[in-house]
């Protein structure tokens, strides 16, 4: 198919639709799995921690070989690459399904059991996910069509996170399995039909692939990197500590909770398009640093909620969803770019996004290593009613990640925006 016409959105549910059970896989691993081994199996919180945290970190240093790994494989061919997709489909379904209904009981066969299905879980979603966004960077074009190319992926991935969040409650974990299955199966049957690399501006070359520590001989990308690490970690930190907030600083009831949830993704999704329209007219990094600035002026005001500020803590997700589109979709569009620009484009991909998926981990850990401690020892803890202790949480949750996004807007502005010709 040429790429000389526009990707539009028969090309972008072709491409994007594995993002949708890429994202629902997510979710049950970090929400459901630990409820469901404790209350269903009873194994110790404290047990079941250190085995994901284990898996977590074993998945974490694995993303750049398995960049290098993809790469190899776009040398070889692109049939090679959607075959090892269709494996590591295969693998990800099996590992998911059999983590959450184990054969064995006993706390130390189920825990044997659970850490093998984890690393083959994560290894498999890790491999998945390095060769789809590889292959979406490869298809190269101008800064609007890498924008859309990246937002058709995290848009439906956002569709993923609220299907995730709905079936298991609605359906039952078993239906909610089933339909994460279906959805792996279809994403990969329409990744065989998408646009594909090296018909085009793109291509791709056969070869040995160069050192997975390639991307750091780059400056483009190491600045870029740098962003990227501290505006995620100012993201992820309010998301570390949202519940401990809507519970303790607003007294709001837990049914509204998945309603603040909900707001926040679906205004993600439906943003997107309209931070879209704006690539063409500021840019992708002067889009994305006006995401920043709108995310700092709401958390801003998040600080001065107080009990029963429901309504506009909703509106604050809300805000805060909307400004999170330009964090999802533009990101990944620089990095195409300075892939491109480096002159790396064809052969490297796999390795940029290994170390990326590597950093985006990174983030989760960095946020919750820093958050809870920091509250920890300004004195919180969950359920107090000290002034104290509850000023520091909204410090936490709402200053914090304010500091960050001002320190992450001035690198992108010093590191990129201001060396931009």
């Amino acid at each position: 198919m040429s790429h000389t016409s526009r990707f539009g959105w028969q090309a972008g549910w072709r491409y994007g639709l594995m993002g949708l059970p890429l994202a629902f896989v997510a979710l049950p691993l970090y929400v459901t799995l630990p409820n469901h081994y404790a209350r269903e199996f009873g194994m110790p919180l404290a047990t079941l921690g250190a085995v994901l945290l284990g898996a977590r970190l074993f998945d974490a240093v694995i993303d750049p070989l398995l960049g290098r790994w993809g790469d190899a494989l776009f040398a070889r061919s692109l049939r090679a690459v959607l075959l090892a997709g269709a494996v590591a489909c295969g693998l990800l379904g099996l590992g998911f399904a059999l983590l959450f209904f184990p054969p064995l009981r006993g706390q130390g066969p189920l825990l044997a059991w659970a850490s093998v299905c984890l690393v083959l879980t994560y290894t498999a979603y890790s491999a998945l996910s390095v060769l789809h966004q590889a292959w979406g960077a490869r298809l190269g074009g101008d800064a609007p069509q890498r924008s859309r190319v990246v937002a058709w992926r995290e848009g439906l991935g956002l569709l993923g996170v609220v299907l995730a969040s709905i079936t298991p409650l609605a359906l039952g974990l078993p239906a909610a399995i089933a339909l994460f299955l279906i959805a792996l199966g279809t994403a990969w049957w329409a990744w065989t039909t998408a646009w594909r690399p090296g018909q085009g501006a793109a291509g791709f070359s056969a070869g040995r692939p160069p050192s997975v520590w390639l991307p750091f001989t780059r400056p483009a990308f190491r600045a870029l990197l740098a962003v990227f690490v501290v505006n995620g970690i100012a993201s992820a930190v309010p998301a570390t500590l949202m519940l401990f907030f809507v519970q303790d600083r607003l007294l709001a009831p837990a049914r509204m909770e998945p309603l603040f949830l909900g707001s926040y993704f679906v205004c993600a999704a439906l943003a997107l398009p309209l931070w879209l329209r704006l690539v063409p007219r500021l840019g992708l990094a002067r889009t994305w640093l006006a995401g920043m600035l709108l995310s700092i002026a709401v958390f801003v005001w998040a600080a001065q909620l107080g009990p029963g500020d429901h309504l506009a803590f909703g509106l604050v997700c809300a805000l805060a969803g909307t400004a999170l589109g330009t964090d999802l979709a533009l990101p990944g569009a620089l990095l195409a770019g300075c892939i491109a620009e480096s002159g790396d484009q064809g052969r490297t991909e796999g390795a940029y996004f290994g170390w990326w998926n590597f950093a985006t981990k990174l983030n989760l850990a960095l946020a919750a290593g820093v958050a809870l401690p920091l509250l920890g020892l300004w004195g919180y803890t969950p359920g107090t009613r000290d002034p104290a202790a509850l000023q520091a949480l909204t410090t936490a949750y709402c200053l914090l990640p304010c500091a960050l996004k001002v320190l992450a807007a001035g690198l992108l502005y010093t590191l990129i925006l201001r060396r931009t010709p």
